[in-house]
């Protein structure tokens, strides 16, 4: 059962964001300021990403760490309300990000995903060295990363 009226419910879920969310514009106004030019939401590529460097050839995602499931963060939980559903719905968003990470790499293209949780401000030395971290990826030659990266167990 939930805790609010359905009607409360869906206000609520309909003011959530696909687009130009407050990491996403956190993330371009860094890309900006150190002068990386790039377009946004390119939908003549797979998934379309958030973020693309054309010239470096680099697409970039934006992840909420509860809709793509960010391994081992805390804002990735799962509802205890619907969880049949959630689990479902939350399982296929994973799978949708591998296959457009993967369509994206065999189309020649690298591929960096930026997660929510590094945006927050919940360590400032994560926010401190966001600038410093996507420039030195995006300057290097991995075909695909993740920040902050996801540590092994």
């Amino acid at each position: 059962m939930d805790v609010v009226n359905k009607e409360t419910r869906r206000r609520m879920m309909s003011g959530i964001r696909a687009k130009n969310t407050k990491p996403e514009m956190l993330v371009r106004k860094i890309l900006f300021a150190a002068g990386y030019r790039f377009r946004l939401h390119r939908r003549d590529l797979p998934g379309v990403p958030d973020v693309v460097l054309p010239g470096h050839k680099v697409a970039i995602f934006v992840h909420g760490c509860f809709w793509h499931r960010h391994a081992g963060c805390g804002f990735a939980t799962l509802p205890t309300t619907n969880a049949a559903f959630w689990h479902a719905k939350l399982r296929g968003n994973v799978e949708r990000d591998t296959r457009v990470i993967e369509a994206l790499k065999e189309a020649g293209w690298r591929v960096l995903v930026v997660w929510e949780c590094v945006t927050k401000g919940k360590s400032t030395e994560a926010v401190t060295d966001l600038p410093r971290s996507l420039s030195e990826w995006i300057e290097g030659d991995a075909p695909f990363g993740e920040i902050p990266e996801i540590l092994p167990h």
